[in-house]
């Protein structure tokens, strides 16, 4: 099959786009023919690997030294069962499912920049909903999981304020609808011309960040969710840290580690199928131009989503 092997760490042109063997599904696996899979930051920042000497060291220990363990980036699909092993029993030959390679921090599993990928039938696996087509189901796991982990540290409740600050990335543009779905007035910080999209998706006032004085549009919030953490700051993003209300809280996606369980997955499928969120789509790349999508994503300007078309 083909696939994206990524022979080093260091710059895009380590992706490298070569003939690998296609994988066997184990006993309670399903193989999936890959439709579309997505480049998220964090494959960026895994593929650089060009962070402090101490995190570096610790993602190294995570991911493998010098090289990814598994060359084969990329956690996300979306695609069609074509087979499966002989104790998978939740799944058909000719499903349309989507999936996400982590059920937790420490067990997840990589290989969706390829044509095929082999995943356990307990994980995050659903059928994908028939109202969406294989880029929008490639472009929801990620930033919604991410989000829904953002939201679970809150207690939102009907007419609570919350500002979002980086409200037109992956992250930021689930935030903004699953915020709206709680009941929350939102508030979405973004660039001016990102105004319409995150609009678009429910929020209830737009702070441009790019503006002069923007931080003197702040108000006060139950609720300040970070979006992008520490990868961008601002005065406006200094000052909505205690833009709070007595008892508010800020919370930044960088703070702690990211659970992403299978729930959590369930529940954004059901959003999904409902017709109740709708995921941002930036830019479509073929499979070949790997390197071109990580490097347009780590401009860190993408509105919602790239998602890789897998089909060659």
């Amino acid at each position: 099959m083909k696939a994206i092997k990524c022979l080093k760490y260091g710059g895009s042109e380590n992706l490298v786009l070569a003939d690998v063997e296609k994988p066997n599904p184990k006993n309670n696996e399903v193989l999936i023919e890959i439709k579309a899979t997505s480049v998220t930051a964090s494959d960026v920042l895994i593929r650089r690997l060009d962070e402090p000497l101490i995190s570096k060291f610790i993602l190294q220990i995570i991911f493998g030294f010098g090289k990814p363990r598994n060359p084969i980036l990329g956690m996300v699909s979306s695609g069609v069962v074509v087979a499966k092993g002989e104790k998978a029993t939740s799944f058909q030959i000719g499903d349309e499912v989507f999936a996400y390679g982590s059920i937790s921090p420490t067990n997840h599993r990589f290989g969706s920049y390829a044509e095929y990928i082999c995943l356990p039938e307990d994980w995050s696996i659903a059928l994908k909903p028939p109202n969406i087509s294989h880029n929008e189901a490639a472009a929801t796991p990620y930033g919604g999981l991410l989000s829904m982990h953002l939201l679970s540290k809150t207690s939102i409740q009907k007419g609570d304020e919350v500002l979002i600050y980086g409200a037109s990335g992956s992250i930021g543009t689930m935030a903004v609808q699953l915020a709206k779905i709680a009941g929350a007035n939102v508030t979405a910080v973004c660039s001016g011309k990102t105004v319409d999209l995150v609009k678009s998706l429910g929020s209830d006032r737009v702070i441009d960040y790019t503006l002069q004085g923007a931080e003197k549009q702040l108000s006060t919030y139950k609720y300040v969710l970070d979006a992008v953490g520490n990868s961008k700051s601002s005065i406006l993003k200094e000052k909505s840290k205690k833009a709070l209300h007595k008892n508010g809280k800020y919370i930044s996606i960088d703070t702690g580690v990211p659970k992403t369980p299978k729930s959590a997955f369930i529940q954004l499928k059901n959003y999904l199928a409902a017709g109740k969120i709708k995921p941002v789509i930036d830019r479509v790349f073929p499979l070949e131009k790997m390197a071109e999508a990580h490097d347009y994503v780590k401009l860190g300007h993408k509105q919602g989503n790239v998602i890789i078309s897998v089909s060659l």
